[in-house]
């Protein structure tokens, strides 16, 4: 496979769009060691959860891409991609995978035996995300739990436990991106009810969906308010709240059911921004502690 062909299919997954997750497996590495070691995480440990971060969401885009062609190929929103454009090959995209889930792999395993035995829920999750629009509209909800999955994993891999700090930021995160894959499939409306597919705007409406998404993030920031009390943090990782709320209720005025003219603005760049700013203050409160 030519430099060319992977730039293709880095264009096609969106790599740029790890920001989304790879703070909050930061927020998760460092916050559940000084939880439980009290202690800063090994910078080890900090390159081996990027490499699985990075194979993680290559793997999983890639393989949403390569499930969803048929898809991809009828939306009009979509049919130019890579795959149904034809720009790269089915068996390109698959190599691209298994190279993926390779780095995810050998990554859990430089990391502790936790790390590895939980692979298979982590694999299981990333793969069963792309077919769950086909029948149920808790799919949102799904790709939550993939993403909350990020600061999960970063959690277990400095700490090697689970417990219920890293369960509460894990479920804080998935609500989070719930409610903002809700706003995202808001566009695709007449298309998922023409092809039969389900998601919670098809299913409620565009009214009622973005109300779903509003509670979501509401429930969001009560989340990440309580571990502010639980694990006893400072100023700082609360003002850092404080600003995710303001971007959250921005990111809500930009779309209404009559206008989605500004939803690319509301689901990249606000959400984007929202995960740097809380990992940040994040560290910023325990650098000062």
């Amino acid at each position: 496979m030519g430099l060319k062909k992977i730039k293709i299919i880095l264009e096609m997954i969106k790599f740029e769009h790890t920001v989304f997750a790879l703070p909050f497996a930061y927020m998760g590495a460092i916050l559940g060691n000084f939880v439980v070691e009290g202690s800063w995480p090994e910078w080890r440990e900090i390159f081996w959860i990027t490499v699985a971060m990075v194979g993680a969401r290559s793997a999983a885009m890639a393989l949403n891409r390569l499930i969803d062609r048929y898809i991809d190929a009828a939306n009009p929103r979509t049919r130019n991609r890579a795959i149904p454009a034809r720009l790269v090959s089915i068996k390109e995209v698959i190599w691209f995978i298994i190279i993926s889930f390779m780095l995810l792999f050998f990554a859990a395993f430089q990391l502790n035996m936790l790390a590895v035995k939980l692979l298979p829920i982590a694999v299981f999750v990333l793969v069963i995300y792309s077919y769950t629009k086909r029948f149920t509209w808790l799919c949102h909800v799904v790709l939550g739990m993939a993403i909350g999955l990020a600061p999960l994993g970063g959690w277990v891999a400095t700490t090697g436990q689970v417990d219920m700090f890293s369960i509460l930021l894990f479920i804080s995160v998935a609500l989070w991106t719930a409610g903002f894959d809700i706003i995202y499939a808001l566009q695709d409306v007449e298309f998922d009810r023409k092809e039969g597919l389900y998601s919670i705007p098809s299913r409620f409406g565009l009214a009622r969906a973005l109300t779903i998404a509003r509670v979501f993030h509401l429930l969001t920031i009560i989340g990440f308010f309580t571990l502010l009390f639980l694990i006893d943090l400072k100023i700082w990782f609360a003002i850092g709240l404080i600003i995710a709320a303001i971007i959250l209720i921005y990111e809500h005025q930009l779309v209404s059911p009559t206008d989605l003219s500004k939803l690319n603005t509301a689901f990249f760049t606000m959400n984007g921004i929202l995960s740097v700013v809380v990992f940040v203050f994040t560290l910023i409160d325990l650098v000062i502690r």
